[in-house]
């Protein structure tokens, strides 16, 4: 039987011996040599290289389990080329995403072939060969991150990351019959990515299973003080159970499937499966959602895309690509502030709908198209494919791409659950029960079963939480920590506070406090620990707090708020200035010392 790399698979595997990280290497690389490196493929690294980082691995929870990286995601020592020869350089560093997922035991194979500057969505814009769809060569592979979706629909990484812009991280997914993660902007690091719209860009995750999407979603997530769109409020990625009865949305006047029959009735199947699973099918006027898709590439969003390719040589861009970066330059800044209060009010109307439902389901793609075809017309073609992707990163929302059967031509359909942001969790759970609903489905276009795959482990949707920031008698090992614990509250991590903080020690407080005061002009960087408590444990731990002391709004260094500790500043007056200690603990042990 092959070898599946689903990473429950090759996990269970390595925990019982039946096989070894060093095997699965070996049979990965003979796998691209069977099917050839382009063009799926513009960089691999070398067999023995490789093999060296399997030894070198730690034992996280992505140990052993290979993985790709579309090529605009920079890999220390490896040359990142965004698909345009001319713009490669070698990174000094890796970025963010691939340093946590490499710590937690991945193993990195290769970069992947891509639309250049990741600027479409249908995989035939690459100097580098055009990647083709694993189930018929005639057919696109999806963009702009086919590589990344090829090479895990044929079996040959566990997961890839790709990019996800106007889709890029699900269209590709559809048409290869995998799973495509879409997750809320700026909760998975874009340091060390090549922007294409930066303050619209996300780091996609392609898997066989939506388990093991989210398995490298777990990893993949956290606060990055290094990237400026990274979400400070963000919650840990976490598979949820949806709330019941869960409604889910669909559109109240057709969709168009641009002519493609078989597409249409697949989407009213994928409806049905999930009336079936126990949904309650709720229309929603699409409208707001259908006018924000339309203002991506014809709004000055387009601009963006300058960022990166203001100084190439023409010559040196793909002709398809060239022209729609150009078309940037002709966006006044009159036109991107009349977009903006349009976007505004496209929000306002969406904001509305998402109060009749908990999900909409839409077609990822309303149909494909054959190479040819999409060569012959390249910019209208490529605008149908974004008809139900563009406004998702637009409108601040969160998606997964899965599969949903196949055209009788076996061309795969693939639909997409999209939440609002932090939603990621709870579609997670939506959309594995959904892909198990397929009779006999396989993984890619391996013969692996889903049915032999792990199902993702749902836990209870959780209760709303807040962090709060201790930072004197409430630390870990001081005397009033117990109000804490006894509360179920749980210790998240250590950090400290941004400039503008001075901290002191209250006299006559038992037992003895500091007191954190904002004053503008302190350094800083003042030692506290994050707690979080469930929101109704809170209201009584508050309630607790003698004055002069008080719960108010801390930030911390980068920029995150939570609330924490803050002390009237007229208890001050006299106390001894302790900030230059950098915190109650190590004031605690001076003292002790002297």
């Amino acid at each position: 039987m092959t070898l599946s790399l689903d990473i429950a698979n090759l996990t269970a595997l390595y925990e019982r011996g039946k096989t070894t990280p060093e095997a699965t290497i070996e049979e990965i690389f003979a796998r691209i040599g069977a099917k050839d490196v382009a063009p799926d493929w513009i960089a691999l690294r070398d067999k023995e290289s490789v093999l060296d980082s399997v030894r070198r691995a730690p034992r996280g929870p992505l140990y052993g389990i290979p993985f790709a990286v579309k090529d605009n995601i920079d890999v220390a020592g490896m040359p990142t080329t965004c698909g345009c020869p001319a713009f490669a350089y070698v990174a000094e560093r890796s970025a963010t995403v691939v340093e946590r997922l490499e710590a937690a035991g991945a193993i990195l194979i290769g970069k992947t072939n891509l639309d250049q500057f990741a600027t479409g969505l249908n995989g035939t814009r690459s100097p580098y060969g055009i990647p083709a769809n694993v189930f018929n060569a005639d057919y696109i592979s999806g963009g702009s991150s086919s590589g990344s979706a090829v090479v895990v629909a044929a079996g040959l990484v566990s997961f890839s990351l790709g990019t996800d812009t106007a889709g890029s991280g699900r269209v590709p997914a559809a048409f290869n019959n995998i799973v495509g993660l879409k997750p809320t902007k700026g909760i998975i690091s874009t340091r060390g990515v090549v922007p294409a719209c930066k303050s619209q860009d996300a780091v996609s995750i392609f898997a066989l299973t939506v388990a093991d999407a989210a398995k490298v979603a777990e990893a993949a997530v956290a606060f990055d003080k290094d990237d400026c769109f990274a979400r400070a409020d963000a919650p840990s990625f976490a598979v949820e159970t949806a709330g019941r009865p869960l409604r889910i949305g669909i559109p109240n006047a057709p969709l168009s499937f641009f002519e493609d029959g078989e597409y249409q009735r697949l989407y009213h199947h994928t409806i049905d499966r999930l009336a079936g699973l126990g949904a309650e099918i709720t229309p929603f006027n699409f409208a707001p959602f259908r006018d924000t898709a339309a203002m991506l590439y014809d709004g000055p969003w387009v601009a963006e895309r300058l960022f990166a390719v203001d100084d190439m040589n023409d010559d040196d861009l793909h002709p398809v690509v060239r022209d729609i970066i150009h078309n940037g330059r002709n966006k006044s800044a009159l036109a991107t502030f009349e977009s903006f209060y349009r976007l505004a009010e496209y929000r306002r109307a969406a904001d509305a709908e998402w109060n009749r439902m908990d999900v909409m389901v839409l077609p990822t793609a309303g149909t494909t198209y054959k190479i040819a075809d999409m060569l012959a017309d390249p910019v209208r073609l490529n605008s149908n494919l974004g008809a139900y992707t563009n406004f998702v990163n637009l409108l601040d929302l969160s998606a997964l791409a899965v599969p949903a059967g196949f055209r009788e031509d076996g061309i795969p359909f693939g639909v997409t659950l999209i939440g609002r942001a932090f939603a990621d969790g709870q579609l997670a759970a939506i959309g594995d029960a959904l892909h198990r609903a397929l009779d006999g489905a396989k993984l890619g276009a391996t013969q692996a079963a889903l049915s032999d795959a792990a199902p993702v482990a749902a836990k209870p949707a959780k209760k709303k939480t807040v962090e709060v920031a201790v930072v004197g008698a409430h630390l870990r090992g001081q005397p009033l920590n117990s109000q804490l614990t006894e509360r179920d509250a749980i210790y998240r991590e250590t950090a400290r506070t941004a400039a503008g903080y001075r901290l002191y020690a209250l006299p006559g407080t038992t037992p003895p406090k500091p007191g954190l005061v904002f004053e503008g002009t302190g350094p800083g960087a003042i030692e506290v620990e994050i707690w979080e408590m469930d929101e109704a444990a809170f209201g009584s731990f508050v309630a607790l707090i003698p004055a002069p002391l008080g719960i108010g709004t801390l930030v911390l260094e980068g920029g995150r708020q939570v609330k924490g500790f803050l002390c009237e500043s007229h208890a001050v007056r006299g106390a001894e200035d302790i900030t230059e200690f950098g915190g109650w603990r190590a004031w605690l042990g001076r003292t002790a010392v002297a």
